[in-house]
């Protein structure tokens, strides 16, 4: 996935060392309740449209504009699903705590398709018939399979593995 000016920018500076990035993702269903999902380009699996919050940029607008872009799917949000951190560290060494906001949204429009860059493949699949996908992404669905479901966070004192080990200052 291309990375930010912004992030670069921090790179420079820091090297490798810990960032606190902020993202937002989406679990996009359609009429017949497929979820959207994507094959993304800088590691070959399949996942949930996702992006960078930019600065001055608000998590429903970040998620919106990511699912477009990456999809061609035009969404709305339903509502909140979740937020928690979850850590990544990359082959390069970079590491990053994100923290994640995500959205349970549904499809209005525009046609799916990969862009190329950030997606190589994107695809309606139902719950039963889905590739594999991360623990995080399962994660995501799970609190969005109901339309009203409150927002889901990780209660105090609770560790969840799929939200990687968590890396501390």
């Amino acid at each position: 996935m291309p990375i930010s000016p912004y992030i670069t920018g921090l790179r420079a500076h820091i090297g490798h060392d810990l960032l606190l990035l902020p993202g937002a993702s989406a679990v996009v269903r359609d009429d017949q309740g497929r979820i959207l999902l994507l094959k993304r380009s800088d590691n070959g699996q399949w996942s949930l449209p996702a992006g960078m919050i930019d600065p001055g940029e608000q998590p429903a607008e970040t998620v919106l504009r990511e699912i477009e872009e990456e999809t061609g799917v035009i969404a709305e949000i339903e509502r909140l699903a979740g937020v928690a951190m979850h850590a990544a560290e990359y082959p390069n060494g970079d590491k990053c705590e994100y923290l994640a906001v995500w959205f349970r949204c549904r499809a209005v429009g525009g046609q799916a398709r990969p862009d190329g860059d950030e997606s190589l493949e994107v695809g309606w699949f139902t719950p039963d018939d889905m590739p594999e996908v991360s623990g995080l992404t399962k994660l995501r669905i799970e609190t969005t399979a109901a339309p009203d479901g409150p927002p889901w966070f990780v209660q105090p004192g609770d560790v969840h593995a799929e939200l990687g080990p968590r890396h501390g200052l």
